[in-house]
């Protein structure tokens, strides 16, 4: 940790004090989903990273709405804020080539919620109204676009040994991955070198579909690969949740966070990791 900075992290958890001092981070007891709990947010941060997700209801952001409350009561506001959103904000592209002009069309609540956290972090950061006058908050947002974060301890092995079915090359969808490092990495440049109010896909460089991520883990960590079945015969028999991934297909380009945060990936694909493990320390997570 640099010394620069000192960390603190905001956590309901009282059991995950002790590994974020480990860590080198400064715990703060504090709940989003309760504006009351959230006063020592008061402190002047530097710069902020926000990375809890919305609640799974509703259509707004309670919890980014009660930060934005928390943080407009501090001694100064900060100067940057970095915010995890998803990839799903786009929706279904078809499986087209998609740059951040292209507009949010989420298809699901889920990416709603999105839409609705990075309007709420941007609006608030662009202006303030005080006697009647608006005025510019000075405030940087970074809208940080990920999709499926892996590691090597975040595989879907639960999902291949429950032998879950995947999509049929031919209804198959593009998917794309990033691996939790280099998102670590990007949010640490998103603080420092983000352009005001502006949105960042995050995502490596492979180009896959879904059934092709599949196989491609079961074959690394010797197990079988998902069985295939047409699309009407999945919207049959998987679960909602389940299905709403399989009805969205893009493939995102990250050229303006190579660009503007001076970021690239370390895990340009998911066999960079793959090829490092070892299969039988991995069977046993």
């Amino acid at each position: 940790m640099s010394p620069k900075f000192r960390l603190y992290g905001l956590t309901r958890h009282p059991d995950q004090h002790a590994a974020l001092r480990a860590a080198g981070i400064t715990p703060i007891a504090g709940d989003l989903d309760r504006l009351s709990s959230l006063r020592r947010l008061a402190l002047s941060p530097f710069a902020v990273l926000h990375c809890a997700p919305p609640a799974n209801s509703g259509t707004d952001d309670v919890r980014t709405r009660n930060l934005i409350a928390a943080l407009s009561g501090a001694r100064s506001l900060p100067r940057h804020i970095a915010y995890i959103s998803t990839s799903g904000v786009y929706g279904d592209c078809g499986g087209a080539r998609i740059t951040e002009a292209r507009a949010s069309r989420p298809a699901s609540p889920r990416g709603r919620r999105r839409v609705a956290a990075e309007s709420r972090l941007r609006n608030w950061a662009r202006a303030r109204t005080q006697h009647g006058v608006r005025h510019r908050r000075g405030v940087r947002v970074s809208i940080l676009r990920a999709p499926g974060i892996y590691s090597a301890s975040r595989l879907p092995l639960a999902r291949l040994r429950e032998r879950t079915p995947a999509l049929r090359p031919a209804d198959d969808v593009y998917t794309n991955h990033i691996h939790a490092d280099d998102l670590a990495r990007a949010c640490v440049a998103a603080l420092f070198f983000g352009k005001p109010q502006r949105a960042y896909n995050i995502s490596d460089d492979s180009q896959m579909q879904m059934g092709e991520w599949f196989d491609l883990v079961a074959d690394r960590m010797h197990l079988p690969r998902p069985p295939r079945v047409a699309r009407d015969e999945a919207e049959r028999t998987l679960p909602p949740a389940l299905l709403s991934f399989m009805r969205e297909s893009r493939r995102l380009v990250n050229a303006r966070a190579r660009r503007e945060l001076r970021w690239q990936p370390r895990y340009p694909h998911p066999v960079t990791l793959l090829d490092t493990l070892d299969a039988n320390a991995v069977a046993m997570q």
